[in-house]
């Protein structure tokens, strides 16, 4: 019990500094504008970009269910205040047109205990959850489904799904680096299959060439990526591929932590 009282507490603290800092950089670096040079191996590259519409004033709060919260079994109720960000407006700019877009336009990804997001549209929204606790992290997408990687634009915390006396502690720390998979996802095909954007998420960290980096090992091809930024993929075989992501120090050692390494599957169709 005490620790997951310690637990709930760092959740709390978290948004509560979220709150505090929104617009400011206090939990991330911002991103050069200046992306760094195509990285490639064995047939395959990998291009960041930094170019994507800036939206420097937009703003996620989730309202409810609350920090370190207990909700009943079955469906949780998400609710959300969004500022100087429209959900479903198509984010335009020259990557629309070159990558995997919705249809449905910007949206709000919402990522339980580092699982595949689920994709939402609207401000209130319910989610199927299994009981026990989770951490939950959820952040604001353009239309091709890159993130918003400024301070204000995402909101992490703990949430108990069912009798928070039988829950066991996750003895996550909040408070310590994280990072969490976005794209790819599910299925490509067609010119969407052509260029795919790896994009993820990082709490309470930076990257640097001296510093923390992600290792991204691509159907076995391993790349250091040391900018925080989505990468642009081309040379990806037809069929199902895998991506391995990696929170590492400088000298190449895992971060500890729940969700710092994570491997992920989808599939190119012509």
């Amino acid at each position: 019990m005490v620790s997951s009282a310690l637990l709930l507490g760092l959740a709390a603290c978290d948004t509560a500094k979220q709150q505090q800092d929104s617009g400011t950089n206090a939990t991330v670096s911002s991103i050069s504008s200046n992306a760094a040079a195509s990285m490639e191996k064995n047939g395959l590259r990998l291009t960041p970009f930094t170019d994507s519409p800036k939206m420097p004033e937009a703003q996620l709060q989730l309202k409810s269910p609350a920090s370190g919260s207990s909700v009943p079994t079955g469906s949780v109720a998400f609710d959300y205040d969004i500022t100087n960000f429209q959900l479903t407006k198509m984010t335009g700019g020259m990557h629309a047109g070159e990558m995997a877009t919705s249809e449905q336009g910007q949206h709000i990804h919402n990522i339980v205990d580092n699982e595949p997001y689920t994709a939402h549209y609207t401000t209130e929204f319910t989610k199927p959850i299994a009981d026990g606790q989770h951490v939950v992290l959820s952040f604001l997408s353009r239309s091709y489904h890159e993130s918003l990687k400024h301070r204000g634009a995402y909101d992490l915390r703990v949430v108990t799904v069912g009798n928070p006396a039988t829950a066991k502690p996750l003895g996550a720390d909040l408070t310590a680096p994280h990072l969490f998979y976005s794209r790819p996802k599910d299925t490509y095909s067609g010119a969407d299959a052509k260029k795919v954007m790896l994009d993820f998420y990082l709490v309470n960290t930076t990257l640097s060439p001296d510093g923390n980096k992600v290792r991204a090992t691509i159907n076995g091809t391993e790349f250091m990526l040391d900018q925080w930024a989505p990468y642009m993929m081309e040379g990806l075989p037809a069929g199902q591929n895998t991506v391995k992501l990696e929170l590492v120090d400088g000298n190449g050692t895992m971060i500890p932590g729940p969700f710092n390494s994570v491997t992920r599957t989808f599939t190119l169709q012509p």
